[in-house]
């Protein structure tokens, strides 16, 4: 039997005349209650929730009734805290909770975006079109995450390495050199004097060195959550050599294929904006967003206030312009999206490019540096008994 409680199972069997033995969920099926804590408390990547819509837009488009689509759809989840909130969202749908309402309970899952995007499919009667836009857009939304990622990897990767392998050498071959030359006497270049000082740091009052980090990363972060800490912080972001003109471009394509998508689904201008603000990620591309939704609001073209923003380049406000005296407006916005999609690209390829020497530079500096270190008082120590 299916029902909300225990205690509703209960009064309709009873209803029945039956007696009650024992209640309880079943352990596999549509209805199993499997609780496993960190599972269920973690919500799912994105790349489920773009499978689970498009799913879900093939399954309407097929015919399929929308209950029946979800209860499809719950077995193939293998998410469990993702396969309750299908089957939470199933029931509610049966008792007769439009698709928005369900899916307006679950914000950790499906955002403010992918809300009004189905109440405007509800509403137009175009729910599997708006799903389907939904899938495309989180899967070059997925895309592009993984460009930058990729681009990012490799550098971190060689970072965190470098200094695994910069620790092993201060903290046990300096050492070792050190002792050796005290033994000898040998007079010490400045350069020798300063490893053997890091090598003695780095040894004997390492936690120094963690405290002063995670103190800088306590107040990075609460600086950042201020007004005026997140802008600071925000434009120092954009005005970055290399990766400031990533994240630029990765804004203004993200603003772009959001608004866009929001428009050619049906949901009015300037909550379409809103939307987009709350997913720009960065203070300055906010406040520009924001503004152009007063400008709107107050009956004027929303190019005239995107033209004096920081981020937005001239073709950009040129194109946005175009599309809304000739009524093409998300037409414009997809052309500018897949613009920069292709500028994304080459800003991750040149980052990469650029990355590499740098690296390669860095760690030979660090490896140069600790032999010269070891090895200068050696050369003297060997000229001093050849003389």
């Amino acid at each position: 039997m299916e029902a909300e409680t225990a205690n509703k199972v209960r009064d309709a069997l009873r209803s029945k005349g039956l007696m009650i033995v024992e209640i309880k969920p079943p352990k596999s099926g549509l209805n199993a209650d499997i609780k496993i804590p960190f599972l269920d408390n973690r919500p799912p990547g994105l790349k489920q929730v773009a499978i689970f819509s498009k799913q879900l837009a093939t399954l309407i488009n097929a015919g399929v009734p929308l209950v029946q689509s979800l209860a499809i759809l719950q077995k193939q989840i293998e998410h469990k805290g993702f396969q309750n909130v299908v089957k939470e969202m199933r029931t509610e749908i049966e008792g007769g909770t439009p698709l928005s309402e369900a899916i307006a309970k679950h914000p950790k899952i499906f955002n403010r975006l992918y809300l009004n995007l189905v109440r405007a499919g509800e509403t137009s009667g175009t729910l599997d079109s708006v799903l389907e836009r939904i899938a495309a857009f989180q899967e070059k939304e997925l895309a592009l995450r993984g460009k930058i990622k990729s681009a990012l990897t490799y550098p971190t990767v060689v970072l965190v390495f470098a200094m695994l392998i910069t620790y092993f050498l201060l903290t046990t071959i300096v050492p070792q050199f050190a002792g050796i030359l005290s033994q000898l006497n040998a007079p010490l270049p400045f350069i020798t004097k300063m490893l053997m000082a890091v090598s003695d740091f780095l040894q004997n009052r390492i936690l120094i060195l963690v405290g002063v980090g995670a103190v800088f990363t306590f107040a990075y972060r609460s600086y950042y959550k201020t007004p005026k800490g997140r802008i600071v912080i925000d434009e120092i972001k954009l005005k970055t050599p290399i990766l400031g003109n990533l994240i630029q471009k990765s804004a203004i394509s993200s603003f772009a294929r959001t608004f866009g998508l929001l428009i050619s689904s049906g949901v009015n201008i300037i909550e379409s904006l809103e939307i987009t603000k709350g997913t720009a990620n960065n203070a300055i591309v906010e406040d520009s967003i924001e503004n152009a939704k007063n400008v709107v609001m107050v009956g004027e073209q929303m190019s005239s206030s995107l033209a004096s923003s920081k981020v937005f380049p001239p073709m950009v406000v040129s194109m946005i312009n175009i599309g809304e005296e000739t009524g093409s407006l998300d037409d414009m916005l997809d052309k500018i999206a897949d613009f920069y999609d292709r500028e994304v690209d080459e800003a991750v390829d040149g980052m990469t490019a650029a990355i590499e020497p740098l690296m390669i530079v860095f760690l030979g500096g660090i490896v140069g540096t600790i032999v010269a270190g070891m090895f200068l008082p050696m050369f003297s120590i060997i000229g001093q008994l050849s003389q």
